[in-house]
């Protein structure tokens, strides 16, 4: 990576609008994601992450506005952005009949990837899955296919992940299980952007919040930056900070949570 490059927002979207037919979703969407940071784009179902995150990855065209990822114009250099990328879905990606050690070999092998049985090895135990590698993935539960997902998804060395809502339908305990593994990618220096409905996932992981509401982003910034745009509530002489909840419902207005489906 040269100097230029490493000071370059791994991720710019600026003015990104996307319509399905009459609905407009996206509506001018602007922001810049640092490297190696965790950023959580986060909104109700409807909001449109989806659609951003297909955007930047090269799967959807926008209707206007400019997206850069990794420092390749995403409209113009798709094949530079899917090199620099990798894309897990709101539902693991893993072939049940193979072990988890068979899935990382096998996309190491399409990938082209040298020495793919030691990279599979490694991952495994990156993501604490050494003890199972020889088990059918059908034996997992619903963390363990998930951490196998994002290892699977780091193969040929990604500069940006996109997570998109990555613990859908997890239980608590498989969610922290996927938590320790996003901190561990972030550790590792790959970027990750992460949408989530969840609010204390974005309170947990992400070292930016940008909430997504109407089309637009209408507010981006750090945790406590965020809790700082609600005053404290006062009860009994001691200070409540706001949760990032309550900053969120007061931001956009959503009492009920009752949006429209997300298009994709």
């Amino acid at each position: 990576m040269t100097t230029e490059v490493g000071h370059r927002p791994a991720i710019r979207v600026h003015g990104l609008e996307k319509s399905y037919q009459e609905l407009e979703v996206l509506r001018g969407v602007d922001f810049d994601v640092e490297r190696g940071s965790i950023f959580a784009l986060l909104g109700s179902n409807g909001a449109g992450k989806t659609t951003v995150v297909k955007i930047l990855s090269t799967l959807l065209h926008a209707d206007a506005g400019a997206a850069a990822v990794n420092g390749f114009d995403v409209a113009t250099q798709a094949a530079r952005v899917r090199e620099s990328i990798s894309l897990t879905g709101q539902f693991a990606a893993v072939d049940e009949i193979l072990t988890g050690r068979e899935n990382l070999v096998l996309v190491a092998r399409l990938r082209h990837v040298a020495h793919p049985g030691a990279v599979a090895d490694d991952l495994l135990d990156r993501f604490s899955l050494s003890d199972a590698a020889a088990r059918k993935v059908s034996t997992y539960s619903g963390g363990m296919r998930r951490r196998l997902d994002i290892a699977m998804s780091l193969i040929g060395d990604p500069e940006v992940i996109f997570l998109d809502e990555p613990t859908t339908g997890l239980d608590p305990q498989a969610r922290l299980e996927v938590w320790q593994a996003v901190r561990a990618l972030a550790a590792a220096g790959v970027t990750v952007l992460l949408t989530t409905q969840y609010l204390d996932e974005a309170e947990q992981l992400a070292d930016r919040i940008a909430i997504l509401h109407g089309g637009r982003i209408i507010v981006n910034g750090t945790l406590a930056e965020l809790k700082e745009l609600l005053p404290p509530a006062r009860v009994e002489y001691v200070e409540k900070q706001p949760t990032l909840e309550e900053v969120f419902l007061a931001l956009t207005g959503d009492q009920t949570g009752d949006q429209k489906q997300e298009q994709s």
